[in-house]
């Protein structure tokens, strides 16, 4: 104290801001936004246009390193970097406006906007009036590694010049083909899959680069299959079609993420290095992959799928790939302009499309319908395709089901009723040694009643009704009965013998003598056989071949409580 001053009332001399402070004030004069997520961006003008950066990307960072460099001829190190980073961040979120991202396709203001990616963020504005090219975007769109610049599409071309560069062989095909390639520039989705299958030679991994060149090019157009969801969700993160080559099997888990990712769908994973934040994967993505067999085989992700099989190629059809690429990356200007005409039909119709019966992918189908004309085509023909394409689709899940042979077996003699263990008990009999040590065979009850609810829809199509349903009370019992569809449901028609007489007594069908004679006695299952005496415990004395333990047991009104109880028969 020197008078009435403290030291407290003397400021010193000033400080030299730090290196943390003087990287956060090289982005005082910048936009820091965040979106709805809570993910910190940034817009940075470079060569009179706009970038938008994450704040925590490599490309901001270099950005910023460069920037300090040039303004301080020094390097920050890097624990500067990451104070400064902490900070420009928190701005970003709690002072900054909030705006959606996009990458590749966005709709703002009943537009949808096509970014192609190239040096000078020109963008692609497609409305109900027409589309051109502009230099800037009210979506902000980020360029994530990898993506490469779309062909800068011309007005004039044609849809049928596509055509030379896909192996396709009937019309119903290529209309699909054109089709999905259609939908994959609606900004919302949902969309189908396009599952290319050929033999070896076929040009599927071909057409299926084509089409992503004309949709999302990128430095690797098709990649291996994931191996876990988090790297299929990073995937669609940073780029807006998945092209998945060669693949040989779908596990149920990635068959499942695809479904998702088709049609809407999130995903949550732990953050790295933190121990209760959540990072949240939502999109919906236009997906094509392609196999020699026959890769998509399970109802929900075959429901959602359009399958296109490619003809074999001969020696005289083959092409050098340099000469090829060549000559598409000539027609793609004009091919995707044409692709842009048809989308702007789509956009101006689409409200104006009514179809009688809507199909599982409804969005797409009306997207489908509206944009034909077009493309040359007409709408029914359109319609025809796609349906038959899903009824050829629901045949391929009922034939890669194990399950499905017996199933109509069963239902072509009579309407059956039971539970899952008798059902499966039924089936066991029914199939051979090699065919019960199927992967996809039903190991329990349970197996057995998820395949049949997975099964349902596509065993609808073909006729056949399962009918899952359990009684109330504290005793209650599931029960599964399949039937044709239209037909009714009566307990005498389980069994395929006649009805007992009104007057058998529980004690007179427990009492029948037994009799050890071997052999087959009249049986509606195939293959059956059982010593007298233990077929009519479990008959009820109904008559030979009436309710053996293949038939699910005896369900004739006249076996009393009393006999259902005392031979376990339901």
């Amino acid at each position: 104290m020197v008078g009435n001053m403290s030291w407290a009332d003397n400021p010193g001399p000033p400080t030299r801001p730090t290196q943390s402070q003087r990287l956060v004030g090289l982005t005082d004069s910048l936009k820091l936004w965040h979106t709805p997520g809570l993910d910190a961006l940034i817009t940075l003008e470079i060569n009179g246009h706009e970038e938008h950066w994450p704040v925590r990307s490599r490309g901001f960072n270099e950005w910023l390193a460069r920037r300090f460099y040039t303004e301080y001829r020094s390097v920050p190190n890097s624990q500067a970097k990451q104070d400064a980073l902490s900070v420009i961040e928190g701005k970003a979120i709690y002072e900054g406006d909030t705006h959606d991202s996009a990458v590749r396709l966005a709709e703002h203001d009943g537009a949808i906007y096509l970014d192609l990616a190239n040096e000078d963020w020109e963008v692609v504005e497609i409305a109900s009036t027409g589309w051109e090219i502009i230099p800037s975007s009210p979506v902000k769109f980020m360029r994530k590694k990898g993506m490469q610049e779309l062909p800068r599409p011309e007005k004039g071309g044609s849809i049928t010049d596509l055509r030379q560069f896909i192996n396709i062989k009937t019309a119903d095909d290529w209309l699909l083909c054109v089709a999905w390639l259609v939908g994959a520039m609606r900004p919302n989705g949902p969309y189908p899959i396009l599952v290319l299958h050929g033999e070896q030679g076929s040009a599927k991994s071909t057409a299926a680069r084509v089409l992503k060149r004309l949709v999302d090019p990128n430095m690797a157009d098709l990649r291996a299959e994931p191996k876990e969801p988090r790297d299929l969700m990073i995937t669609a993160s940073n780029s807006w079609c998945i092209g998945l080559d060669n693949i040989s099997r779908i596990p149920p888990w990635l068959s499942d993420a695809l479904c998702r990712l088709s049609t809407g769908g999130g995903f949550g994973t732990r953050t790295l290095y933190q121990n209760d934040e959540e990072t949240i994967f939502d999109a919906k993505r236009p997906i094509i992959l392609n196999g020699i067999e026959e890769i998509a085989v399970r109802g929900d992700l075959l429901d959602r799928a359009i399958v296109l099989y490619l003809p074999s190629i001969s020696k005289q059809q083959r092409r050098p790939e340099r000469d090829f690429w060549q000559d598409f990356d000539r027609s793609s200007p004009r091919i995707l302009g044409a692709v842009l005409d048809a989308v702007v039909m789509a956009l101006r119709d689409v409200d104006e499309i009514s179809l009688g019966e809507l199909p599982r992918m409804a969005d797409f189908a009306l997207w489908g319908a509206a944009s034909m004309p077009a493309l040359g085509f007409d709408t029914d023909s359109f319609i025809d395709a796609y349906n038959g394409n899903r009824d050829g689709a629901n045949s391929l899940v009922l034939e890669s089901s194990p399950i499905y042979l017996f199933l109509q077996a069963i239902v072509d003699k009579k309407v059956w009723q039971g539970t899952a263990t008798e059902l499966l008990d039924r089936l066991n009999r029914m199939a051979d040694d090699l065919t019960q040590r199927q992967r996809s065979w039903p190991k329990s009850p349970r197996a057995l009643s998820n395949a049949l609810r997975r099964l349902a829809p596509n065993l609808r199509e073909a006729g056949i009704d399962i009918i899952h349903e359990q009684t109330s009370g504290t005793k209650s019992v599931k029960s599964i009965t399949i039937r044709k569809m239209g037909e009714s449901f009566d307990a005498k028609d389980a069994c395929d013998a006649p009805e007992a007489p009104a007057s058998q007594s529980a004690e007179s069908v427990a009492d029948f003598p037994p009799v050890s004679k071997r052999g087959p006695f009249g049986c509606s299952c195939p293959r059956e056989s059982f010593t007298r005496a233990t077929f009519m415990q479990l008959a009820c004395n109904h008559g030979e071949g009436y309710g053996c333990p293949a038939c699910g047991g005896c369900r004739n009104p006249a076996c009393s409580s009393a006999l259902s109880e005392k031979h376990d028969v339901r």
